[in-house]
């Protein structure tokens, strides 16, 4: 999962992790956050989401990093926007009604510029990381994040050994070991979709799961 693998993956348009449309387990769940508009929400591993540009209707900032540059301008592209760019040392910003996408390294980010993060919305990136990166992620990206700030975290459950990720299978009790040290966890959902996911289904999956957890930092 070295940058060179995600940068080929989006020059391929290799990318069954987009979807076409926001998240539908993010619109059920979200307004169980108490997130007021106004407030600014984190996006990691954001690629080109719909769920940016749907938080930012909802009138909250959003703050996205993502490492692929096409991606970041095809997600532009979609909305009809034009960013302001400059250039900072966590990478090249991107900014537009209320959404700033920085093309970078994730964890060059820093405290200072999450300072300000009440939130964070995790659909596609922890699933995305191998074992030894995730817990890097956890331990360093959200450790970053402020006390209070809340999240959503949706997560894949799957037997592991029919499909190779990512993304990954992450089950409950990975999830309460990585984050159980900063963070209250609370499981709001778990949904049967293997019948909606075709390509797994090809690929031999038997079993496919998805967990919508809330985060609350301490």
């Amino acid at each position: 999962m070295e940058p060179d693998f995600w940068h080929q993956r989006w020059h391929d348009q290799q990318i069954g992790f987009h979807q076409d449309k926001p998240t539908p387990l993010l619109l059920k769940h979200w307004d169980s956050l108490g997130i007021s508009p106004g407030n600014r929400v984190f996006v990691p591993l954001a690629g080109k989401t719909l769920d940016m540009a749907w938080l930012a209707a909802q009138g909250l900032r959003v703050l996205g990093i993502e490492l692929s540059q096409l991606a970041i301008d095809q997600f532009f592209a979609s909305q009809g926007l034009s960013p302001e760019v400059h250039q900072s040392r966590y990478g090249r910003h991107h900014v537009a009604d209320g959404i700033e996408l920085i093309c970078g390294d994730a964890f060059a980010l820093d405290e200072t510029v999450l300072a300000d993060c009440a939130a964070v919305f995790d659909r596609a990136a922890l699933i995305a990381l191998p074992p030894p990166m995730r817990q890097r992620y956890v331990h360093e990206l959200y450790a970053r994040l402020p006390a209070n700030c809340r999240g959503l975290l949706i997560t894949l459950e799957y037997p592991q050994h029919e499909k190779n990720g990512p993304p990954f299978c992450v089950r409950e009790q990975e999830v309460r070991e990585l984050f159980g040290r900063e963070w209250d966890i609370a499981t709001l959902e778990r949904r049967d979709i293997l019948e909606q996911q075709p390509a797994f289904i090809a690929e031999g999956v038997t079993a496919l799961d998805t967990v919508v957890y809330r985060l609350d930092r301490r």
